[in-house]
């Protein structure tokens, strides 16, 4: 058995869960913050067994696409000067980044 964490962009998470649901994989939604945006991530736990894996890591490729977003600058006043941008620019934003655990046990209770 291995557990899939897959964290993604919020604008992708409904689509990606229902594509999931329609394929029968169980996947518990948690809201997360993203490090360098400081926007909103949805991290997904998807339990499955080792052969539904590529399956899995297919569903999460075709619902999570990579696009550019403008960023506008960010204010170095109050925050932190490591993360100062001192003007708009264009970054990638989007995808999804994927683990793979192996699990030892499951319990349902």
């Amino acid at each position: 058995m291995k557990l899939i964490v897959a964290v993604l962009q919020d604008k992708d998470s409904n689509r990606l869960t229902d594509a999931l649901g329609q394929k029968d994989f169980k996947a518990t939604k948690l809201s997360t913050t993203g490090g360098f945006l400081k926007e909103g991530n949805t991290t997904l736990m998807i339990g499955c067994n080792d052969d539904a894996v590529d399956e899995a890591l297919d569903i999460i490729k075709d619902n999570c696409s990579q696009r550019e977003q403008m960023v506008a600058p960010i204010s170095p006043m109050g925050g932190n000067a490591d993360s100062y941008i001192p003007r708009p620019i264009n970054v990638e934003v989007g995808g999804a980044t994927v683990f793979v655990l192996p699990i030892d046990s499951f319990y349902q209770f």
